[in-house]
């Protein structure tokens, strides 16, 4: 999904051939991840951070938060080799992860994520290996915690799940990408502002391992998902629906924030 809120019956099409194409959060769900991450790093893990990003038009963990997303633009067959390492398909598993059936090769963000936390964990990788991996587990961290990427196989994550929302034509998927966060009306900072006022969520259990615990956080935000109301009966969303799930998708943008820097802090912990 573009910067744009909705997509055209073209590009509708196209997310529902490859679902791989959409994007999580959107531009600036995933840059309020990585602020929020920013926020609880360690000295540590901050100095390496600065170090690996060096070079960077914008050297910060926001800056690079969309990296893995631009790939399909700046890098066409990077951006396609690692298409599905963006999502698992859970929902028909009624949430319940096992790797040789969900993860074949390897090739969803459960693994995806758990590889680079390892590759950016590992010191005798070239610095080029870990700023790599860096900017993957930056964004796979928000990835997993949206919940149509790890959702339903047959529907795509959603893509296909068309919906009218504010009068024009859309799906569930990019709904929760950037359309609920976008109802708010607010730039970056000011959401950043609101987003920390919230309570602080603690880090997901043993989120401050290594590899990160990733199957279990698919697994609950795959949960989400299956929750009744979170699929409109129809085209036409409840006049509630916004107001009802909007604070569960903030909520899944704090957690993927602390878990995204317990995974850092652990990795950058020397």
């Amino acid at each position: 999904m573009k910067s744009s809120l909705f997509v055209s019956a073209a590009l509708a099409a196209a997310l529902a051939a490859t679902p791989s194409a959409a994007f999580a959060w959107g531009p600036l769900g995933h840059r309020l991840v990585a602020d929020l991450a920013d926020a609880q790093l360690t000295p540590q893990a901050r100095a390496q951070i600065q170090q690996l990003l060096q070079g960077e038009p914008e050297p910060t963990l926001a800056g690079v938060a969309n990296w893995a997303d631009q790939l399909r633009e700046s890098n066409p067959d990077m951006g396609k080799r690692t298409g599905p390492w963006h999502y698992v398909n859970l929902g028909e598993e009624q949430c319940h992860y096992e790797e040789t059936r969900d993860c074949p090769d390897g090739d969803c963000v459960v693994e995806a994520l758990r590889r680079q936390a390892a590759i950016l964990a590992d010191r005798s990788q070239p610095q080029a290996a870990r700023t790599q991996a860096l900017k993957f587990v930056v964004h796979f961290a928000g990835d997993i915690q949206q919940p149509l990427h790890a959702g339903y196989a047959h529907d795509k994550g959603a893509n296909t799940f068309q919906i009218q929302f504010e009068g024009k034509g859309s799906n569930l998927h990019s709904l929760w990408d950037s359309g609920l966060l976008r109802s708010r009306g607010l730039d970056e900072a000011h959401y950043l502002a609101q987003l920390q006022a919230q309570p602080l969520p603690a880090p997901s259990p043993a989120g401050s391992a290594l590899p990160p615990p990733a199957a279990a956080w698919a697994e609950a935000s795959c949960k989400i998902m299956l929750r009744p109301g979170f699929y409109p009966p129809g085209a036409k969303l409840p006049a509630d629906y916004v107001t009802t799930w909007r604070p569960v998708a903030e909520a899944q943008l704090r957690q993927a924030g602390a878990d995204l820097a317990a995974t850092l802090n652990a990795a950058l912990a020397k």
